[in-house]
């Protein structure tokens, strides 16, 4: 695994384009006149309008949106001080977090310096070209100067993430978790086990919270930071005891809280024990906490605990905080991130904790009912709420202790700007991820003697995504495992060809035979195509053996489809089946049906094309907004193509009023809600953008998903399959891995 994942890793931020961020244009840039107001001699006007009033600068420039992830690659996760260069891909890293979760823009700044003044220096001088500075991976203590220095030195948000990120997450997580065990702060002895940047900030901000110093130990490497030491900085002699204690067995005996900041196994069973009752243990030590999980759920029930790993209950996650702490204090234009702003992203995340969980979280980690309580203290990193929570939350912050310079006055008009940054791209693919973990299902993949659908495989496999079987010739497939270097141990081969499957193929046959006997197939040729595995791969979903397949990679579609037809076969209630892709664009994803069966359609066909893919779209949890696409707008032509569309909403709106469609209609009107709301204010689809797209035949939808997929440079998913029995679904002739792994996600949830 280790072998795996450190290849993967290399590959990853090598592959196509190196590393993980790019800076893309925001103005058209196409034209000579555009050149001209990007540049010279439109460029001077900002620029002397800047010069009168430097304000003036958020609104002409980027600078509002911008934030500095500044690193010297000191203390760079847990590899220590590998120097700027080695720190970049961390640094990038960030980056990417900032953008997916809260857009916000990043450049990433290595400096190779370690001298305090000459770093601070370096930070000041580049400061005009930030909205904020997010400092990472700076070691303690220089990085509490550092830090301290520059917020009183420079008038934008400046946050070390290292240090208060985990607090401000472990912060909310220990305000829930005190209520849970109905435990007040003010009383509760708590130890911190790690002297570094994060535990020094944890625990600065738990007396923030009420905690009592005196109530507070604190241990490094060499024990506990006691008063009889000789050995300390001034950062950790704030933090020292003359409590008669000197080990970590020690400190714990009869306390309640246990933050563990520092290396994997220190904390032992009979420490555990010796807490007091209802015990809260955060143990963040990473990839292995301080003590494991299930050793301790097993060594006491009423513990309270939470991890930095994500296979866990309450994990703690930085991601919770930074981005969105930084986008509440540039949407006010704060002067600084102060312990107000912070408390209040502490508060704001425990709160959410405690409300009702989206159905989209609950279906993303397979819990039928996410509650608040011991196994859920804080919230999902992939819960859409974060933004539209946090950020407010450290924007009012900001304003009422004065720093924000630029006070937001419509808060619902404010927390629509936010979800209308976030696009459902990434989150869509995290909910399908999680989704998956939490209950993989076996998904046979027909051309498993293919390098792409191995390694989509590897990767499923790996990442616990799903149970892949593969289907093929079993030497060809184990030779490409061992010249490929890939990760499969444990996966099952089958060889449909093989002696050893003689008698499945038998007893398939006869199935097929049963099926397709009144449809000119002779029990012979159902022989014979027990074979093919492109018969044999549905036959495993339909006796059970597997909860899905894929196929198609390396043949036509409709010699894909046909055996899946004739093994699986439609759902009862369905006339049809059709072929729907996601479009994933910045807005949030966009669905096209039906691209690839059904080559003529009336208004029957039109309308059940409808209802598969506002069916499919429901699975997503995403609410379908369906356009019906024509080369006419509500009658203006009159022929037999528009009417069929026209005939096909008039029976939608008669017999399934509840839906939100709309047509005929060309794709610039749906599309463009003002070209729609000037011509068309009647449509129902006025202040309901479409994201269904239906088009009026195979060939137009085909086109348009493939015009998308090769020059849109979007990611498609698909096709999916609607209306089958079982989930099946047919790829893409030479899909790529990227590809493979969304569909085999897909085939998973739709196994559900």
């Amino acid at each position: 695994m280790d072998k795996l994942f450190r290849k993967d890793a290399l590959d990853y931020h090598a592959s196509g384009r190196p590393g993980k961020v790019e800076v893309v244009p925001t103005k058209p840039y196409h034209t000579q006149r555009d050149l001209s107001l990007a540049y010279t001699p439109g460029v001077a006007d900002p620029c002397l309008a800047i010069h009168e009033n430097r304000e003036d600068v958020y609104k002409y420039t980027a600078k509002g949106n911008l934030v500095a992830v500044i690193s010297n690659g000191t203390a760079v996760l847990g590899l220590g001080d590998i120097g700027p260069e080695a720190g970049k891909p961390v640094m990038e890293g960030k980056g990417l977090l900032f953008k997916i979760f809260a857009d916000i823009d990043v450049f990433d700044i290595e400096v190779d310096e370690k001298d305090i003044d000459k770093f601070i220096t370096a930070v000041k001088a580049i400061a005009p070209t930030f909205g904020g500075i997010n400092l990472e991976d700076i070691k303690a203590p220089e990085c509490f100067e550092i830090e301290k220095r520059l917020k009183e030195e420079l008038d934008i948000p400046i946050m070390h993430d290292d240090q208060h990120g985990t607090a401000i997450i472990t912060a909310a997580g220990l305000l829930n978790a005190l209520e849970i065990v109905d435990k007040k702060i003010e009383d509760i002895k708590i130890v911190v086990n790690g002297a570094g940047a994060a535990s020094v900030s944890c625990t600065r901000l738990y007396i923030a919270l009420g905690a009592k110093p005196e109530n507070i130990v604190m241990l490094d490497s060499k024990g506990v930071l006691h008063v009889d030491r000789t050995d300390l900085n001034e950062t950790k002699r704030q933090f020292l005891t003359d409590r008669p204690i000197h080990t970590l067995a020690e400190a714990v005996k009869d306390s309640d809280v246990f933050l563990g900041l520092s290396v994997g196994g220190v904390m032992k069973k009979e420490m555990l024990l010796s807490m007091n009752e209802r015990p809260i243990v955060f143990a963040l030590a990473n990839p292995n906490p301080e003590i494991p999980y299930d050793e301790a759920m097993a060594t006491r029930s009423d513990i309270v605990m939470a991890t930095g790993r994500s296979d866990f209950p309450n994990q703690i996650n930085n991601v919770l905080g930074f981005p969105f702490i930084f986008r509440g204090a540039l949407d006010v234009r704060a002067s600084e991130i102060n312990e107000e702003m912070k408390l209040a992203a502490s508060k704001a995340l425990a709160q959410l904790a405690k409300e009702p969980v989206p159905e989209e979280v609950n279906i993303a980690f397979k819990i039928q009912n996410l509650t608040y309580g011991k196994e859920y203290i804080i919230p999902k990193p992939t819960d859409p709420r974060l933004i539209e929570r946090v950020a407010p939350a450290v924007a009012m912050a900001a304003m009422k202790t004065g720093v924000a310079k630029e006070p937001i006055e419509d808060w619902d008009k404010y927390i629509e700007e936010l979800q209308s940054r976030m696009g459902l791209t990434n989150k869509l693919i995290m909910q399908m991820k999680s989704a998956c973990k939490r209950e993989p299902k076996r998904v046979v993949l027909a051309d498993a003697q293919q390098y792409e659908m191995l390694k989509a495989a590897e990767i499923v496999w790996n990442e616990k995504l799903a149970i892949p079987v593969l289907l093929g010739d079993e030497k060809v497939i184990r030779r490409m495992i061992k010249e490929h270097e890939l990760e499969l141990n444990g996966v099952e081969i089958i060889d449909n060809k093989s002696d050893t499957e003689k008698e499945r193929r038998k007893e398939f046959a006869r199935i097929l035979f049963d099926k397709e006997k009144r449809n000119g197939m002779t029990l012979i040729a159902a022989q014979d195509a027990m074979f093919h595995r492109n018969y044999f791969a549905p036959m495993l979903v339909e006796t059970g053996h597997a909860h899905a397949v894929l196929s198609g990679l390396t043949r036509n579609y409709p010699d894909s489809i046909t055996p899946f037809l004739q093994v699986i076969g439609k759902k009862e209630n369905s006339r049809l089946v059709s072929g729907m892709y996601i479009v994933n664009t910045k807005e949030g994803p966009l669905f096209l049906a039906d691209c690839t069966v059904n080559k003529r359609v009336c208004e029957n066909d039109l309308v059940d094309i409808t209802l598969l893919a506002a069916e499919e779209i429901r699975k997503f949890r995403i609410e379908p907004r369906i356009a019906m696409l024509s080369y006419s707008n509500f009658g203006s032509i009159k022929s037999d193509g528009p009417d069929c569309q026209r005939k096909a909403v008039e029976i939608l709106h008669e017999k399934h009023p509840y839906l939100v469609v709309d047509g005929e209609m060309q794709a610039s009107v749906a599309l463009d809600q003002h070209l729609m709301q000037s011509n068309f204010p009647f449509s129902k689809l006025i202040g309901n953008k479409p994201n269904t797209l239906i088009f009026p035949n195979l060939a137009a939808a085909n086109i348009s998903q493939k015009l998308l997929q090769e020059t849109g440079n979007l990611e498609v998913i698909g096709p999916i399959l609607t209306g089958m029995k079982k989930s099946a679904h047919v790829l893409r002739m030479g899909s790529g891995v990227k590809e493979i792994v969304n569909m085999i996600m897909v085939a998973v949830m739709n196994a559900e």
